[in-house]
């Protein structure tokens, strides 16, 4: 069985948001068997900083769709979406 990696970009709703505590979040929210292999940050404009969790999944887990709506359900987060996946 292989493994999909993607990296998703999180948009925090407010340029407010603590980026560490947010973090934490979505690790938490993550499903069984996915796992965040780092993080990246990216400077959006004005004050606003975009997430980019690099996400492992099990490639028989049906994709991202699962974590993508787990991120959806954190408090904070704006909008998620898919930047690149690959096999691993």
């Amino acid at each position: 069985m292989g493994k999909v990696a993607a990296k998703i970009k999180v948009m925090p709703n407010s340029p407010e948001i603590d980026l560490d505590d947010l973090q934490e979040r979505l690790e938490q929210s993550l499903p069984e068997g996915a796992k965040i292999n780092g993080f990246e940050r990216d400077d959006v404009a004005f004050g606003l900083v975009a997430l980019l969790p690099t996400v492992v999944v099990p490639d028989d887990a049906g994709g991202t769709e699962a974590v993508e709506e787990a991120f959806h359900g954190v408090d904070g987060v704006e909008s998620v979406s898919v930047e690149n996946v690959g096999r691993i």
